[in-house]
């Protein structure tokens, strides 16, 4: 959009703007200057999108606000943010929410009510838990929460009834929750965890997953049991950097419904 911060000049000193025609002021400690917010409020109220990209930010200014009920993206990614604030969950027509590339540790309660909320990034943070009340953003597609420092895959995200595709790779994952089976994914990207195992006789479940991905993980070939490999409806399955061999995955009960899978999915592209 050509509005972010990246390279622009910068002020020690709390910079306040005033924009003429709705009143909107952003104050920012550390942050850009004068000039620069004010060329980021005049493109908010036109195109609705707010872009505040690496300006070494520690908090979102209060003055967000007054501009929470017009947008529709906003990018706050590449600061230090470390903990989000409340009035978050007032952006009540958002669309999509970039937190990439901060520092990140919690996020509040409040989030959970973004009932338009399509896109969240969150990767490269230091998260290692989302609240429950995530489960509410109904309108959530896409969710990356890679590089952070998940122990665990949030049983929140297996309740969001509208997500397609899930990120949640280069972490610290070892298992999987049993509540996976809700997951309404078609893709899910667990690549470079600790996974140990695959819980498949859940996994299977997952009706809408088509793209599994868990490279470089600690999966051993008897996690791919037969029913998930002849049953589900994946039909690619990334498992290269784990404890076995391409032969032996070939070998497998239900590696040949897998293939015929995976080869018809190839002629339709």
């Amino acid at each position: 959009m050509g509005n972010h911060c990246s390279k622009l000049p910068s002020t020690n000193a709390t910079t306040h703007v005033t924009s003429g025609r709705k009143g909107l002021s952003l104050e920012i400690k550390h942050g850009p200057s004068s000039s620069v917010i004010q060329r980021h409020l005049e493109t908010a109220q036109k195109s609705r999108v707010l872009q505040l990209r690496n300006c070494g930010m520690k908090i979102l200014p209060e003055q967000l606000q007054e501009v929470c009920e017009i947008l529709r993206n906003l990018d706050v990614s590449q600061n230090k943010i470390r903990t989000l604030p409340t009035f978050i969950g007032s952006f009540s027509n958002l669309k999509q929410l970039h937190l990439s590339n901060n520092e990140l540790k919690n996020l509040p309660d409040e989030m959970g009510v973004l009932k338009k909320l399509e896109v969240l990034d969150l990767s490269c943070n230091q998260l290692n838990s989302l609240p429950e009340s995530l489960a509410g953003l109904c309108s959530l597609k896409t969710l990356n929460i890679s590089k952070n420092k998940f122990v665990h895959l949030p049983v929140c995200v297996c309740h969001l009834s509208e997500l397609n595709i899930l990120d949640a790779s280069s972490n610290l994952i070892e298992f999987l929750p049993d509540e996976v089976k809700f997951l309404k994914t078609s893709e899910l990207n667990l690549n470079q965890n600790r996974l140990n195992s695959l819980n498949a006789t859940n996994l299977v479940h997952c009706e809408a997953l088509r793209t599994l991905r868990v490279e470089e993980n600690c999966l051993n070939k008897t996690d791919f049991i037969s029913d998930f490999l002849s049953n589900s409806n994946v039909s690619l399955i990334a498992y290269a950097g784990n404890l076995f061999q391409d032969k032996d995955f070939q070998n497998l009960p239900g590696y040949e419904e897998y293939q015929n899978r995976y080869t018809a999915t190839k002629r339709k592209m």
